[in-house]
């Protein structure tokens, strides 16, 4: 914005010139980090959505691949026991995720920094004491 008649060449008129544009870069900078920000909040959405569909499918490739293992082992017994065997592989799956499961669960139990605490203890005996 080109400085008022009043503003004059002086000291004054050259602040408020400068105020003027600095305001003006300000609103600039404002609307690119709005545009910004909406972009990649786009992005986002539609990255979570494929996710989602990604997520949605999975199961149901994961249910043709295990029919097709039974398929394939149908070929050579009959079909009730091709199924059978896949049904008891996968609970043998489930039994052993769960054992891991519940272990990992056991090491975490409970969440609190057990070597932090006892580094924290020492620090403030070795400050209480006068040593460094």
């Amino acid at each position: 914005m080109p400085a008022r008649a009043d503003d004059g060449p002086g000291l004054g008129g050259a602040a408020r010139l400068v105020a003027e544009r600095a305001r003006s870069i300000v609103r600039l900078e404002i609307q690119l980090a709005v545009t910004e920000v909406r972009q990649k909040v786009a992005s986002l959405g539609i990255g979570v959505a494929m996710l989602v569909g990604a997520g949605l499918l999975l199961p149901v490739a994961v249910g043709f691949a295990l029919a097709a293992v039974a398929a394939a082992i149908a070929t050579a017994l009959p079909t009730w026991l091709a199924l059978l065997i896949v049904t008891g592989v996968l609970f043998l799956l489930v039994g052993l995720l769960v054992a891991l499961g519940i272990g990992a669960i056991r090491r975490g139990a409970p969440p609190v920094p057990e070597q932090a605490i006892r580094e924290a203890k020492l620090t403030v005996e070795a400050v209480k004491n006068g040593r460094h």
